[in-house]
């Protein structure tokens, strides 16, 4: 096959320095992650992309020793596929000390332990893994990140120029129905005289240009909209900077049909402007009777 496939990672390195927390990472920005692939998988993965192409751009393996004896071909299967392929090798390290402590926070033996320590396990694989080290692109020593850092770290490494950092949906619901079990914010609209006790209004809904201008005209719906909108800027930054991709910004009147949805749509717009942030609209109860 002559065609290349997408974009590739190759996620490797030490056990216990942060390979599933970077997979985790990859995934949540719409890569495509296979977890401990045997690097002999590695060709077959990369021409079903090239086969797929717009569907499977993205691609990521984490290969590393837990693979045991298929791993020593990992050195030659990479640099066969770096010929044709938009391939990098992200190596993760840690130092001796700091992964000791992790696999005893988690309690669980090294994967090249054996019968011996936990150093001598890091050790073994410190040597199976020196070339693959002196080859990578990237090198991360993740002894001084949390989770959360070195999430943003992958983040920042890989992600598209201008790609959006958060998505946050801003959703309109009815109170009646119940508050939304994923939403991470609620903003309560029953403060607005409500459209329905207009019977103009009444069988429209918040989409409306009737409805939003009635809404929007009311005592202190501006005022709400201007704030809550300039309020949710540093938490939305905030959510960038501690890597959370995905919120929801709930807004609720009685029925979710006309309040609601004239300000989430409003404040939606708003949002529109923070950087690194894509806003979609989701009405939760405007079909309903």
């Amino acid at each position: 096959m002559n065609e290349a496939a997408g974009e590739v990672l190759i996620v490797t390195g030490m056990s216990g320095a942060g390979r599933s927390t970077v997979a985790n990472a990859l995934e949540d920005l719409d890569w495509y992650v296979v977890d401990n692939l045997p690097p002999q998988m590695m060709r077959p993965l990369l021409d079903l992309s090239a086969r797929l192409g717009d569907e499977l751009p993205r691609v990521a393996a984490v290969v590393d020793v837990r693979g045991r004896d298929l791993f020593a071909d990992f050195p030659a299967t990479t640099q066969a596929l770096r010929e044709r392929n938009n391939l990098r090798v992200i190596f993760l390290d840690a130092s001796d000390d700091v992964l000791v402590r992790r696999f005893e926070a988690v309690r669980r033996p090294h994967p090249l332990q054996g019968d011996g320590t936990l150093l001598d396990g890091i050790r073994r694989e410190r040597e199976i893994l020196a070339p693959v080290r002196t080859n990578a692109d990237i090198i991360i020593d993740t002894s001084t990140y949390n989770i959360h850092q070195l999430a943003t770290h992958v983040t920042d490494l890989v992600r598209e120029e201008g790609a959006p950092r958060h998505r946050v949906t801003v959703m309109s619901f009815g109170f009646k129905y119940g508050l939304p079990p994923d939403a991470d914010l609620v903003a309560d609209m029953r403060f607005l005289p409500n459209p329905f006790w207009n019977d103009d209004l009444r069988d429209l809904n918040g989409q409306d240009g009737p409805v939003s201008d009635y809404v929007m005209e009311r005592e202190g719906a501006r005022e709400f909209l201007d704030a809550y909108a300039e309020a949710l800027r540093p938490v939305l930054e905030g959510y960038q900077r501690e890597n959370k991709n995905h919120s929801t910004v709930a807004v609720g009147c009685t029925g979710g049909k006309h309040r609601s949805v004239a300000m989430a749509l409003a404040l939606a717009e708003r949002l529109k402007d923070v950087p690194g942030v894509a806003v979609r609209v989701r009405h939760r109860d405007l079909g309903r009777e």
